[in-house]
């Protein structure tokens, strides 16, 4: 594919409007602002610790991974590394809320691309054979769409991150112009995360966030919630 096509690709399927089911999670942020620790200041600085700790190394690195196995044709080693993801996810929310996207992400992009990889990958989530986990999933249907490794990376940690500025719109921690502000200053951390994702060793992969993972926890069973993660 031409550099243009890559782009094009990648700002179809990274793009908010694209319906992969990221506009109903905040990403642990509602927990966080459920228990009042964070306010407008913190929403950057909490979006790169978690591209950092927790996004980074869990789901970009079995991204990357999923990628460079898709592109070789290994259906196989693909289930692998979801099935390996999905366990590494501690809370259940969070599991829910992966399989929920990347189902209706592998359903769509099957349809829109005619993909041996994909047809056969997604047979596989269909038939429960395998989780579906929305990273693994996104790097199948890059790797399909002729997506190069890095870009794809760096594609779905801005996908990630322009969800999680826009459930901090929603939850009032920020407004239009300082969103947009968030994501530029946070540019520079999608490109360090992408860049450890593509170096790290499957068998590192998995974050340590613990802060967020409690807050998960409390946000699950929350008595009255906005978004599903």
């Amino acid at each position: 594919m031409s550099d243009i096509s890559q782009l094009l690709t990648s700002l179809q399927f990274a793009d908010s409007a694209f319906p992969s089911g990221f506009y109903t999670m905040s990403h642990g942020l509602e927990g966080y602002s459920q228990a009042r620790l964070v306010k407008r200041g913190d929403v950057q600085p909490l979006l790169a610790g978690l591209l950092l700790h927790s996004v980074g190394p869990g789901d970009a690195t079995a991204l990357a991974a999923a990628h460079r196995a898709a592109s070789d044709g290994d259906v196989d080693l693909v289930q692998e590394i979801d099935q390996l993801l999905f366990a590494s996810k501690l809370n259940a929310e969070m599991r829910k809320a992966s399989v929920r996207s990347g189902h209706q992400l592998i359903d769509l992009g099957a349809e829109l691309m005619e993909q041996p990889i994909l047809a056969r990958y997604a047979e596989r989530v269909r038939s429960r054979a395998t989780p579906g986990c929305q990273p693994v999933v996104t790097a199948a249907v890059y790797a399909a769409g002729g997506v190069q490794t890095r870009q794809a990376v760096a594609s779905d940690l801005f996908a990630f991150s322009a969800s999680f500025v826009g459930a901090a719109l929603r939850l009032r921690l920020t407004d239009h112009r300082h969103a947009q502000a968030v994501l530029l200053e946070t540019a520079p951390v999608i490109e360090q995360a992408t860049d450890a994702a593509l170096e790290r060793d499957l068998a590192d992969l998995g974050g340590c966030a613990p802060m967020a993972d409690v807050m998960s926890a409390r946000h699950e069973k929350a008595d009255a919630r906005l978004f599903a993660s």
